[in-house]
């Protein structure tokens, strides 16, 4: 939670801190699912790129 001084400004001296919980088993696949078709299409896009370059020169 934020405080906010007279001047509507977040203050740094909040007493409250937010604590981080773990990700549910099921975001972590989804997160996990969603890096892999992120390195795959990355992947094909360099490989792509690369024997265009290649093929072009």
């Amino acid at each position: 939670m934020h405080t906010l001084d007279r001047q509507n400004l977040v203050s740094k001296n909040s007493t409250e801190m937010p604590i981080a919980e773990y990700l549910s088993p099921e975001k972590q696949v989804w997160y996990a699912l969603q890096a892999a078709v992120a390195v795959v299409l990355f992947t094909f896009l360099a490989v792509t790129t690369s024997a265009v370059i290649w093929w072009k020169f």
